[in-house]
């Protein structure tokens, strides 16, 4: 059989993106929010586990994981939250991820 996917990111600042490969490119003012999606509408719902430049990402009182993985919103966003996101879904289907890197400006 076949399987397609199609992913959305969200992000409430103003922003440009650009898509380079499979890897979505950011650009996030400092002091802003950024909120990054991570749709996933598969059956089992799947486990969802967010990364940054590689590491399981620490939530803190700026970084935190909503809606049982789905959004990680990032608030009063700094130089030091740039780089490479990703977000990896698991269930007995197998697995896939998304990939973003945000740079930050301002």
């Amino acid at each position: 059989g076949e399987d397609s996917r199609s992913f959305h990111v969200s992000i409430q600042a103003p922003l440009s993106m650009a898509s380079i490969g499979e890897t979505h490119s950011i650009t996030a003012v400092a002091g802003g929010q950024l909120i990054l999606e991570c749709p996933e509408d598969a059956v089992p719902p799947p486990h969802i586990e967010w990364q940054w430049e590689g590491s399981p990402l620490r939530e803190d009182a700026r970084r935190q994981v909503l809606a049982e993985g789905r959004f990680l919103q990032i608030q009063a966003v700094g130089a030091a939250d740039g780089g490479e996101y990703s977000c990896r879904t698991t269930n007995a289907l197998g697995d896939s991820s998304l990939r973003v890197r945000v740079e930050v400006h301002g």
